[in-house]
């Protein structure tokens, strides 16, 4: 993979241009962030794909300081614009946390050897690798995933139906215009047009189920863009089961209101 994220390299930063670009994005990292404590275990390493500015790594650190110790925290990122920020962060990180391992590494996520992984999270990232390779990285994850553990991960969809895809577009189109410019957001999509890949929503349970998650769940969902969590196979942690039981609640009360 040899992607150039030059879009990602904005004046404001990528932060808070991916902020800008997709709405409700501080509630998604809040909810991952939420969640990560139901996974991340001691002894155990957490890791992050696509890890950018570090800033997800940061925070699943904040929530989980002090409840769970003896883990290792481990962001992985190819684009070589991030290393300057991500260095940084690392160094901060390490004084801020100094009993915790900490490490940023600058490499293409194929290469990477998952084992003992407590959660491993993927967010807008994915989407940006071929589908043999992007299968390769799920079945190499899932297997270094221990038992009880999950992956959560954030995709860019696509709708079967061209007419509910165009309207989703536009919809999409006139929120950025409140921060961009109408050539921008050209721009942007002229950049994107042979680098993103994305999937059907059916289509990426069904890549989860074929490398062995048995168990998914979308938490949070913003027009083209969602979150979920696979677990894998057997697994019968204890906060797995009180994530199953959240969403089995926000689920049900969904159905009871619209029943009003």
């Amino acid at each position: 993979m040899d992607y150039d994220f030059t879009f990602a390299h904005r004046q404001e930063g990528f932060d808070e241009h991916i902020n800008k670009s997709i709405r409700g994005y501080s509630e998604l990292l809040n909810d991952v962030i939420a969640y990560s404590q139901y996974f991340v275990d001691s002894g155990t390493n957490v890791v992050d794909i696509g890890c950018s500015t570090g800033k997800l790594t940061e925070r699943m650190i904040e929530k989980n300081f002090g409840v769970i110790c003896d883990v290792n925290w481990i962001g992985v990122e190819l684009a070589t614009g991030f290393v300057k920020p991500l260095r940084q962060r690392e160094e901060n990180l390490r004084k801020q946390f100094a009993n915790e391992r900490i490490s940023f590494i600058f490499d293409d996520i194929c290469n990477y050897e998952f084992n003992n992984c407590s959660l491993v999270t993927s967010i807008f990232t994915l989407q940006f690798m071929s589908p043999r390779k992007r299968k390769m990285v799920l079945q190499k994850l899932y297997d270094g995933l221990n038992e009880g553990g999950s992956f959560i991960m954030s995709e860019k969809t696509i709708c079967e139906n061209a007419n509910f895809q165009e309207m989703l577009t536009f919809n999409y189109y006139d929120y950025k215009r409140d921060s961009f410019s109408t050539d921008d957001i050209m721009d942007k999509e002229r950049e994107l047009r042979h680098m993103l890949k994305p999937n059907t929503y059916e289509e990426i349970i069904d890549m989860l189920n074929d490398v062995g998650f048995s168990k998914t769940q979308c938490f949070w969902r913003n027009h083209m863009f969602w979150i979920l969590t696979g677990t894998p196979r057997g697994e019968n942690n204890l906060r797995s089961r009180v994530l199953e039981e959240f969403s089995g609640f926000f689920y049900q009360g969904s159905q009871k209101r619209e029943q009003f």
